[in-house]
């Protein structure tokens, strides 16, 4: 997430060894919203997301206050 982005509230996830994949996921649906990532990549992500979109829109809305965010878990 960056600082005072832009609504509708989403996140930014890189993939790959130079981060050659990047998207945008809104979290609110799970949507791809701009980019790509490999299918394996995406689905590991949505799962991830899935599991913390309470924290995610807790952390997008303390971005929007330029607050830092707090540190959700990785997938387990």
């Amino acid at each position: 997430m960056f600082y005072n982005d832009h609504a509708p509230p989403h996140f930014h996830a890189r993939y790959g060894v130079t981060c050659e994949f990047e998207a945008t996921i809104e979290i609110e649906s799970l949507a791809v919203r701009d980019g790509e990532l490999p299918a394996r990549a995406l689905h590991l992500v949505t799962e991830w997301a899935s599991a913390h979109k309470t924290e995610l829109m807790e952390d997008w809305r303390l971005c929007r206050a330029n607050a830092a965010p707090a540190k959700i878990e990785p997938l387990g």
